[in-house]
């Protein structure tokens, strides 16, 4: 049996972030309240007469009718309903690749396909997103790494930790790579509708190419993490191939985070949500962004295009593991450091909280910075 990898950021996150007084860790905006998404008398009737039975374990008919709608061309039956994008992207990988097959995975990024490539006993390779381009993908060495032995592309759009959004020109470029080999795309696309610089919402790769499967969830651009609603789109025959890991793994999502979940994706409800996630995203980002000016040159960043994180280079000799773990135990803030994304040198920061909140935390962090310049000096 091959070392197990563990989940070291969400290890780190479950561990602290309720025992911190500023946890900036987490990637989405503060989380909307339930009487904020329950605003009106007859769903609170109606949630309050729903028997806490299963519901269909691939997901209710509504809400995966909800989730068809924002796919052009899909119906409820390229839909499947899971817990979390983290499910999603457990089940999907174990579904259309075997152990001893090869993968391709955008780096950095969201660590869980990584580490379960690894945990599954697939061969890993990697293309990377260079900061010196904005953070945009290195296509040349794509090509490279994707060769006939490839059998998937693990994406993530708007991606994590960097903000960063592909162009349609580098999607399709992903889609031709894939499509050379005969390999999957497994896209993670849990940050669109939290685009800071545009209202435009972030292309899915579904659609374009007939072995996508495209993941989301309630978690980041809709400010509901604690539904643990996800989702993946993908060919009927696929989902069906899906679904049955489903039922080994979690059986299905609640009953109350399906009803909720269709509420928060129904057309009246959704564009608020959406509008008070950017409205969080693009106020963030300009408290974070003037704190940072405000040191000088420590740190550098290249502006996020969504998301409601930041991937901060600092200029300070102390490894960002050593330095969160100080922070967090000299000033109760918790970040992520670059580490976890296989970056020393970084700093993956929220800048999703309410404004005051945000602040006071990153001033904490401010002084832990003078700290540490003062004890070089």
């Amino acid at each position: 049996m091959s070392t197990f990898q563990p989940f070291e950021m969400e290890y780190l996150m479950s561990k602290w972030e309720q025992a911190v007084a500023y946890n900036l860790s987490e990637s989405g905006v503060h989380p909307v309240a339930l009487g904020e998404l329950v605003n009106a008398p007859t769903m609170i009737e109606e949630l309050l007469a729903t028997e806490l039975n299963y519901p269909e374990v691939n997901g209710t008919v509504e809400l995966r009718e909800n989730i068809a709608a924002l796919y052009p061309g899909a119906t409820p039956d390229n839909i499947l309903v899971t817990v979390g994008c983290a499910e999603a992207n457990y089940i999907s990988l174990q579904t259309v690749v075997a152990p001893g097959e090869e993968v391709a995975v955008m780096l950095p990024n969201y660590m869980q396909i990584w580490g379960l490539a690894h945990n599954f006993g697939l061969r890993v390779k990697s293309f990377h997103l260079r900061e010196d381009r904005g953070w945009s993908p290195d296509l040349d060495e794509l090509n490279e790494v994707v060769s006939e032995k490839t059998k998937l592309i693990a994406v993530c759009n708007p991606n994590n930790p960097t903000g960063y959004i592909l162009t349609e020109a580098e999607m399709d470029a992903i889609v031709t790579a894939a499509e050379r080999v005969g390999a999957w795309i497994i896209s993670d696309e849990v940050y669109s509708g939290a685009e800071q610089l545009t209202d435009a919402q972030t292309p899915s790769f579904w659609g374009r190419y007939d072995k996508v499967l495209a993941h989301n969830s309630l978690s980041k651009a809709y400010g509901l993490p604690g539904l643990r609603t996800g989702w993946i789109v993908g060919p009927p025959d696929t989902i069906g191939d899906v679904w049955r890991r489903h039922e080994y793994i979690t059986i299905a999502a609640t009953m109350l985070a399906n009803k909720l979940s269709a509420l928060a994706l129904s057309p009246e409800v959704r564009p608020r949500i959406i509008q008070r996630t950017r409205d969080y995203v693009r106020r963030g980002f300009s408290i974070l962004d003037d704190w940072l000016k405000g040191h000088g040159d420590t740190f550098s960043v290249v502006p996020p295009q969504a998301a409601a994180i930041a991937f901060v280079r600092y200029q300070l000799d102390i490894n960002s593991t050593e330095f969160i773990e100080r922070l967090r135990q000299e000033k109760s803030v918790l970040i992520v450091p670059g580490d976890h994304f296989g970056m020393d040198r970084y700093l993956r920061i929220s800048f999703g909280p309410p404004p005051d909140y945000l602040q006071t935390g990153l001033d904490r962090i401010g002084e832990f910075v003078v700290d540490l310049q003062r004890g070089a000096a």
